[in-house]
């Protein structure tokens, strides 16, 4: 016995070694209480300092990004509009080459028709000459210029026709070089119109800050982009498409992370939100706060993180990690520029805390492995009664099936006597036959007998 003395009224009372166990074990759990609660305190603190610290390197990072990104815009603009000035120079060199070949092919289309004329009009000498050679002489000679003069005429006829020729090739290539010109001018409008497409698609990649999602889904850049670094920053961690629907609903992706003795330190629940532009209907981030709350507690995750595109000119949104816990526990909001940096802040953070959660898992063992001897030794009492219970309930039934064969014997037994003594009789009965007794009440049968045993005695 264990003599203890009250600290407030002094009185001295004795308690037998179960109960000052108890008492003992009470103060330590006390005190074990207070210490976790003192070092969970300070593990918040440091991971708060530490989260605080990664936001203020985060959010420089991020200016020095924007600055660095505003300064490739602006001279990207630059260059856009010296490609614009050069385009406008290159238009007028183009008009000035196009009308110059113009002018030279009418010059020389020009000459072409002169030195026709000129050799039409010495035809018309040469046919001139022939019909005043052709005054004077004979008939013959006539009919032989006049032969002359109608192949002269059909040259002259031929030389005409050429020349109608020469003129519709001259207006085809007209037609050709407007058509050039048109042609040049819708191609460097098309240019231009790309130049302006080209600033459009810079300005949009400030706003979404470098995300590439040309072609591809939020949730399949997600992944590609965990899976590109999975091997060489998390080998041992478990990224997959939440496929468990069985709640009614069910999140993107699920993050979690285990150490080498099987303790999870960190879980995180995944949604992915992107709309394209044209949509009628916009939607907002808090939209969807609630369900991926809903979510993480059913799958039973540490920290819920929605990776949105949704209100892209939102400047809350576009300045880092929004932690909206003051809503929703534990829930963050992030660009997808981010995705990678937010698994590694939590990660750093719960892997600074993975000491405290050993320790405190051993002790989850030990209360675990002291609950279950007690249900271990619980169902060895309940199982050793309810045999006892059955070996006794079948050893009476056993004494009471042994009395009713004794019983059941003792019968046979009687019934067996009883047949001995019958036989007996009966044997008696047997030794006593003879031929006197069987033929006493039969006179004819007897003197049958007496007529046989005299035949006998003759022989």
């Amino acid at each position: 016995m264990q003599e203890i003395r009250c600290p407030n009224c002094g009185e001295v009372f004795q308690v037998d070694e179960t109960g000052y166990a108890q008492i003992a074990q009470q103060v330590r759990d006390e005190e074990f209480k207070k210490e976790l609660a003192r070092r969970e305190q300070e593990l918040a603190e440091k991971q708060e300092d530490k989260l605080k610290f990664a936001q203020m390197q985060q959010e420089k990072e991020y200016g020095e990004t924007l600055s660095q990104k505003e300064a490739e815009l602006a001279e990207k603009e630059k260059t856009i509009e010296q490609l614009k000035a050069q385009i406008t120079g290159s238009e007028t060199e183009k008009k000035l080459a196009i009308s110059e070949a113009v002018r030279e092919k009418e010059k020389e289309q020009e000459a072409t028709v002169s030195r026709k004329n000129d050799e039409l009009a010495k035809k018309e000498r040469e046919i001139e000459q022939l019909k005043a050679q052709l005054a004077g002489s004979e008939t013959e000679k006539k009919l032989a210029v006049a032969e002359a003069v109608q192949k002269k005429e059909q040259e002259i006829a031929e030389g005409k026709t050429e020349i109608i020729t020469l003129k519709g090739k001259l207006s085809a290539q007209e037609t050709e070089s407007q058509l050039k010109e048109k042609s040049l001018k819708e191609q460097y409008e098309e240019k231009l119109k790309s130049k302006d497409e080209q600033i459009e698609y810079y300005k949009d990649f400030k706003a979404r800050q470098s995300t590439k999602m040309i072609g591809e889904s939020l949730e399949q850049h997600c992944l590609t982009q965990f899976n590109t670094i999975r091997m060489t920053a998390f080998p041992t961690a478990y990224f997959e498409k939440d496929n468990d629907a069985r709640t009614g609903s069910k999140g993107d992706f699920i993050f979690h992370e285990s150490s080498a003795d099987g303790t999870e330190f960190i879980s995180i629940m995944f949604e992915m939100k992107n709309e394209a532009d044209t949509t009628a209907t916009k939607h907002k981030n808090e939209d969807f706060f609630k369900e991926l709350d809903k979510d993480r507690r059913e799958k039973h995750c540490e920290y819920a993180v929605l990776v949105s595109l949704l209100e892209i000119d939102n400047e809350y949104y576009n300045n880092g990690i929004v932690d909206v816990s003051y809503k929703y526990e534990k829930m963050y909001v992030i660009r997808p520029q981010f995705f990678i940096p937010i698994i590694t802040l939590l990660r750093n953070a719960a892997l600074n805390s993975l000491k405290y959660r050993q320790e405190l898992q051993i002790v989850k063992n030990q209360q675990l492995d002291i609950l279950h001897f007690e249900e271990n030794m619980n169902a060895f009492k309940e199982g050793f009664a309810r045999n006892y219970r059955i070996a006794s309930e079948r050893f009476n039934t056993a004494i009471d099936e042994i009395d009713k064969t004794i019983t059941h014997l003792q019968k046979i037994k009687d019934a067996l006597l009883s047949s001995e003594n019958n036989l007996r009789l009966a044997n008696n009965k047997a030794e006593d036959l003879s031929i006197k007794k069987l033929t006493k009440n039969a006179p004819s049968v007897k003197a049958m007998f007496d007529e046989q045993r005299a035949d006998g005695a003759e022989e």
